[in-house]
Order: C-alpha cells, then structure tokens, then sequence
C-alpha cells in the first residue's frame, strides 16, 4: 500500500505541484516585469466543461484502476493475503463495481464506488453541457453575423 501512495505522489501529484509553480512564476513575472499578456482567447462555457469532462474521466479511470489494484491476477490467494492477512481464495470478486470479498469481509475501500459513480456522472454531464454550449454558441455566433449582412440594419 505505502509502495502504491508512493507512485500516485510520483505520477501525478509532483507534476501538478510543479506545473502549478511554474505556471505562477511566469504569470507573475508577467505581472512584474510589464510583460505583455498572452493572446489568448477567453474560455468558453463549452472549453470549461469540455476540460472539467476529461478530468473527471481521467480520475474516474485512476480510480478504477486503484480499485482493481486490490483484485486477484495470477495467484488469487495472495489477494486476500495482502487484503486481509488470510491465505485462502476470495470468495467473489468483480471489476465493476469493483469488490473483492475474502471470508464474507469486503477488502476494497468503502469509498472506490460511490467515487466512481460521482466520477462518472460528472464527467457526462460535463459532456453535455459542453456539446449544448458548443450548438448554443455556434448557432449564436451565427444569428449575430447574419445581423449584421443584412442591409438596412
């Protein structure tokens, strides 16, 4: 387990916290040093929940993963070993929801599901709310160029 916290830490949250540092420092040298701001365009509604969709996926698919690091591969009893501490073959044991129950005791984590199904949910409705922003901003975007050809406006 403390070998598994070690890679997260590694993998994901040491990257973060150096894009982050780094991303501060050049806004504020930016802010400093009277540099221009970059020339980009706002986010849209649609690029927001666009971005918000992948993550919640992404962490929805990092947490299956950990979920299923509890699951038995190629030696079954050593899953409730390292589990439980009992050497002996799990009783059931499934991927989706992820469970694995050793002796009628549960070993995965009480919260991998419900964290999987908030995950999920998020990550839908996130995608639609881009795709509707998207339609809605396109067709928008469109009614005010047409506003502004037709003659006598």
């Amino acid at each position: 387990m403390a070998t598994l916290v070690g890679v997260v830490i590694l993998a994901l949250a040491l990257p973060a916290w150096a894009g982050i540092t780094c991303v501060g420092l050049v806004r504020a040298r930016r802010e400093n040093g009277g540099l221009p701001r970059s020339p980009r365009r706002p986010w849209s509604p649609a690029r927001k929940s666009a971005w918000l969709a992948v993550l919640a996926f992404g962490g929805g698919g990092a947490l299956h993963l950990y979920g299923m690091s509890y699951l038995p591969f190629l030696f079954p009893e050593d899953a409730c070993w390292f589990g439980a501490g009992v050497k002996a073959y799990p009783d059931s044991s499934g991927t989706l929801p992820v469970s694995l129950v050793c002796r009628g005791v549960e070993i995965v984590p009480w919260w991998v599901n419900p964290g999987l199904l908030a995950l999920a949910v998020t990550g839908t409705t996130a995608t639609a709310v881009s795709v509707t922003s998207a339609v809605r901003g396109g067709r928008r975007a469109r009614r005010v160029s047409d506003q502004k050809t037709v003659p006598g406006t």
